[in-house]
């Protein structure tokens, strides 16, 4: 801009401590989430008040409501981190590995791991479906962990060299994907949660197993031969 017309152009002055603010409020909300998450936890979602999340946080319930609308929505995000920390940890169990038979058991045994996490137990197993409802508790699932049982269906159908379309894809991650978070509520409320998993594990073991053997005895499936 010509310094002529720089002259002309006022200058806005910058907000004293906006982005101090700012960062306060994020800090608000991160210890918001962070006594709402233990609490529901310990507690469960019921059991939990709104007063008791504001006197751990030590903030208003206005400070609170400006996050959150209320109750519901509060443990609706404490649903989403919990989610989103059990998918990283499960993409991270996958991650640098090429054998796509290893990196289906590994994804398997970590999730395993995830749903024996007390959190994971009563926030997404326990309250979860109650809280959020049927349809939404499904879509927050499957917004998080389904995209990682995609990526391993895929890489298992690219060893069978099984040309699946994207929707017989999705039919089959559907299908693990229901199984598996099955699996993993009957984990989560067993009493003896480590034998569980290690039923849930031999079991969905030997079926990737049986995958396997197909695979390497270069079995077409039925639908596909049916194609040629």
């Amino acid at each position: 801009m010509p310094r002529s017309v720089s002259r002309l152009v006022p200058k806005v002055p910058a907000v004293p401590g906006a982005g101090r603010r700012q960062q306060f409020s994020a800090s608000t909300k991160r210890t918001l989430l962070d006594v709402a998450e233990g609490l529901f936890t310990e507690h469960g979602y019921a059991a939990t008040s709104l007063d008791a999340v504001v006197a751990g946080a030590e903030v208003t319930k206005g400070a609170l409501y400006h996050h959150f609308n209320g109750k519901a929505a509060l443990f609706e995000a404490v649903f989403e981190r919990v989610e989103q920390d059990a998918t990283r940890s499960i993409s991270q169990a996958l991650k640098g590995r090429k054998d796509p038979w290893e990196k289906a058991q590994a994804g398997l045994r970590q999730f395993l791991e995830v749903v024996q996490e007390p959190r994971y137990r009563r926030i997404v197993i326990q309250d979860g479906p109650a809280v959020l409802g049927y349809e939404r508790y499904r879509e927050q699932e499957e917004r998080s962990t389904f995209g990682t049982v995609v990526e391993i269906v895929r890489a298992v159908a690219g060893v069978g060299e099984w040309d699946l379309d994207e929707e017989m894809l999705h039919t089959f991650a559907r299908i693990f994907f229901g199984a598996m978070s099955a699996a993993g509520a009957s984990v989560a409320t067993a009493a003896e949660p480590d034998v569980a998993a290690w039923r849930v594990e031999a079991a969905i073991g030997f079926i990737i197993s049986g995958f396997q053997a197909m695979a390497d005895a270069e079995v077409v499936p039925p639908w596909l031969a049916e194609d040629d």
